[in-house]
C-alpha cells in the first residue's frame, strides 16, 4: 500500500516477489484453501487508492487450474472466477474449503 501510495511500481512488484517463495511453504501445510487478494486497489500511477479491481487467487483442492500465468488485474479477470463482488469472496473460499453445506440461497 505505502508503495502505491508512493507511486513506487517498482517496489510494489518487489513487495510481491519477495511473497512468492513463501507460497510453496504455505501450501505444503495443506490448508483447505489459500486466498491471496488486496483489500483496494493502489495503482502506482495515481499514487492513492482507487476504485479499481482487485486481483483475487483461490487455490484449493477443489479449483482447477485455469492457465492463468500471472497475479495481476488482467491476468485474473480470465481466470474461472472472472470479476466478482468483494462480498462473495468468503463465500467462495468456505465453499472451496467445504464449509458450506449448501451454496446460494
Amino acid at each position: 500500500d505505502a508503495a502505491g501510495e508512493d507511486g513506487d511500481f517498482g517496489a510494489k512488484v518487489k513487495c510481491l516477489e519477495d511473497l512468492d517463495p513463501f507460497i510453496p511453504e504455505i501450501l505444503a501445510l495443506e490448508p483447505d484453501v489459500l486466498m491471496i487478494a488486496g483489500d483496494h486497489a493502489t495503482p502506482a500511477i495515481m499514487a492513492a487508492h482507487s476504485w479499481h479491481q482487485v486481483p483475487f487467487l483461490l487455490h484449493s483442492k477443489l479449483t482447477k487450474g485455469q492457465g492463468v500465468p500471472t497475479f495481476d488485474e488482467k491476468a485474473c479477470a480470465l481466470g474461472a472466477i472472472g470479476s466478482i463482488p468483494a462480498t462473495s469472496v468468503m463465500v467462495l473460499g468456505l465453499s472451496h474449503a467445504g464449509k458450506m453445506t449448501k451454496f446460494g440461497p
